[in-house]
């Protein structure tokens, strides 16, 4: 079989949204090359998108209110500051985001555009090698990720078992739309088995060299559970 020859931009398509885009694939490279056909498909998915978002250039993230932040973390009964105490930082909210995934509920999973682009590639290298690499959550707005919390709450669990599985509203890397949480066939979602997996042993190979690192490992400073399946986007 022949490989499709390259795909060129759009000629309309104005510089910025082709920048978005580069470091990605040009990060892919250096770690883990794709074999021609599932780079096409990988670039094919940027540049609809990138066609898609050609006529504006919204702002790609924006810093939430402070007063926003506090009413939320007041209604959760957790004490302003008390993020910063941990060891966690007030985290921009991205609003330019692009759909990675689409669930069979039809829920769409939604990430900043240069991270969708490298999570595409970095799931078609991990195809080409035989593994499977799965998203499982993406962006979440402060609002979304106080209402976890609430529901947790309400639930019974207590506000400290909470914060070592969820950051406080305002603190999430899940803001930013450059977070991804991973999975793989056969695991369960979110949990520590997934460091036993051949998707989790290829992420550690290959995922720093792409621009991904993992943010909570074992003993992190924020008192954190151990969670092999988060990784964020750092380009």
């Amino acid at each position: 079989m022949v490989d499709p020859p390259p795909k060129p931009w759009p000629p309309d398509l104005p510089p910025i949204h082709r920048d978005r885009y580069r470091p990605a694939e040009e990060a892919l490279d250096s770690c883990c090359p794709l074999p021609a056909a599932a780079r096409w498909h990988a670039a094919d998915l940027a540049w609809t998108d990138a066609l898609h978002h050609s006529r504006t250039v919204p702002t790609s993230e924006t810093v939430p209110p402070a007063e926003r932040i506090g009413v939320l973390l007041q209604g959760l009964g957790i004490p302003v500051g008390d993020p910063e105490r941990r060891g966690f930082v007030s985290q921009p909210e991205a609003t330019d985001l692009v759909t990675a995934r689409v669930l069979k509920d039809g829920r769409e999973l939604r990430l900043a555009p240069a991270a969708a682009a490298a999570w595409q590639m970095l799931a078609a290298a991990a195809a080409a090698e035989g593994v499977t690499l799965l998203l499982i959550s993406g962006f979440r707005s402060v609002e979304h990720q106080q209402q976890i919390l609430a529901k947790k709450l309400a639930a019974g669990q207590t506000l400290e078992e909470i914060l070592r599985v969820n950051a406080a509203p305002g603190y999430s890397e899940h803001h930013t739309g450059r977070a991804v949480d991973i999975g793989t066939p056969g695991c369960p979602p979110l949990k520590e088995a997934f460091e036993d997996t051949a998707a989790f042993a290829w992420l550690s190979r290959n995922a720093g060299a792409a621009g991904f690192r993992m943010t909570y490992p074992r003993g992190n400073p924020q008192g954190v559970i151990y969670e092999p399946w988060h990784w964020l986007f750092v380009g």
